[in-house]
């Protein structure tokens, strides 16, 4: 009963209102930001990446929550089939860097096949105009430890073009998108730009 109740209130923790998330067709907001791939620390730069191809830039609640699991287990699974569409991923959450260098490094989540950046003050969520819920204190995580009380941005990948233009926003809150069809949804979208 316990665990149950618990689930019950972390679900209530990251469900989130809907929002007038960027849209389709419109520009991209660059950012920069400290990443983790495969437990080591580096700068993620946008712009650089879209030089090289599309970019998946996907907004999750929190590491290690039920959800963000299965989200990003989903996207690690088809890492070599976004590569082969020469699209870069990006996981985006309220995360400390130290917490994402556990999450990027997970075999069980991203195992180390694509970075997740960190966004404490929320400011690329804001750009994107997504919403952010302040966590609670006591939240405990899968693995049983305290989760973030920064907050929790709403789950929102963005498909993006190498002009910066969004050509795709999937939502779980608007489009009531499931987290492992963020991937499957974006991986189908890049890879009909491959053959266009």
């Amino acid at each position: 009963m316990k665990h149950l109740f618990a689930g019950a209130a972390l679900a209530a923790i990251i469900a989130l209102p809907a929002a007038a998330a960027l849209k389709q067709g419109e520009k991209a907001p660059d950012f920069k930001a400290k990443a983790s791939l495969a437990g080591k620390e580096f700068n993620f730069d946008l712009a650089a990446a879209l030089k090289k191809g599309p970019v998946v830039v996907y907004f999750y609640p929190a590491a290690y929550t039920q959800g963000c699991n299965v989200e990003a287990h989903t996207f690690a699974e088809n890492a070599d089939k976004f590569a082969s569409a020469k699209t870069t991923i990006i996981g985006v959450s309220h995360d400390t860097i130290d917490r994402l260098n556990d999450f990027s490094a997970d075999p069980e989540y991203c195992a180390g096949k694509f970075p997740v950046a960190s966004d404490p003050d929320g400011a690329i969520a804001k750009s994107y105009n997504l919403n952010i819920r302040e966590g609670r204190a006591g939240a405990k995580d899968s693995r049983g430890k305290d989760l973030i009380t920064a907050g929790f941005t709403e789950r929102t990948t963005f498909v993006i073009t190498p002009d910066s233009k969004i050509i795709a926003t999937l939502s779980s809150a608007d489009d009531k998108v499931t987290p492992n069809e963020h991937a499957e949804k974006s991986l189908a979208l890049v890879e009909g730009l491959k053959k266009k």
